[in-house]
């Protein structure tokens, strides 16, 4: 079937392991991953162009003032945004589009693409969220904490998603994740002009 890409967003919070999960779906199903800009600090590791477009308070300011993005939001002191341009052309393409983005964000594309497939991954409870986010090793008291206060934020917008997903088990939340994909995108009501189509083709026989 001729038809465009679907939009999928990946939110959850911080320290749920929402980064491993699109990690391996993209490896193991061949999604496309938008990726994001941001301004925070590159950590131990990470690329730019790879894990973010690490820009400059200026640069992005500049991209939001050109249209450059198709969503932004402030999240921890910092900006990130969804450059518009990558995903626009893969979903011409026919491309299944991933962003791995936060609420404030997901609560942007949701009024702007009616079509796009909202999931929220999160630990099964919160002592184990915080587990993660101290077991990370990578961030301050001070940023878990903020990180932390903006989590019980973020739940306010859960009931906004279509699916929530628990990763308790990153196979298993894999698969359930990329079968809500696959379940969604069968749907009839996505499927209307293919449906069109057969009947056309039927009644021309």
């Amino acid at each position: 079937m001729d038809r465009k890409g679907t939009l999928i967003v990946i939110s959850g919070f911080s320290g749920a392991g929402k980064g491993t999960v699109v990690k391996r779906l993209v490896e193991e199903y061949g999604y496309s991953l938008s990726i994001s800009a941001t301004t925070r600090e590159p950590r131990e590791g990470e690329q730019d162009g790879r894990e973010y477009y690490f820009k400059s308070v200026n640069d992005f300011r500049n991209m939001i003032d050109y249209n450059g993005f198709i969503e932004w939001a402030q999240y921890v002191d910092n900006f990130y945004g969804t450059p518009r341009k990558f995903v626009e052309d893969e979903m011409e393409k026919g491309h299944d589009v991933i962003l791995e983005i936060e609420v404030q964000g997901a609560m942007n594309i949701k009024s702007q693409y009616k079509d796009a497939i909202l999931i929220f991954v999160t630990t099964k409870d919160i002592p184990t969220l915080m587990e993660r986010l101290n077991g990370r090793g990578t961030e301050s008291s001070d940023v878990i904490a903020k990180r932390l206060k903006r989590a019980s934020e973020e739940a306010e917008d859960i009931n906004e998603y279509e699916y929530i997903v628990v990763n308790d088990d990153l196979e298993e939340c894999v698969h359930t994740v990329h079968s809500i994909i696959l379940s969604k995108k069968c749907m009839r009501e996505n499927n209307s002009q293919f449906i069109e189509k057969i009947k056309k083709d039927l009644s021309e026989i």
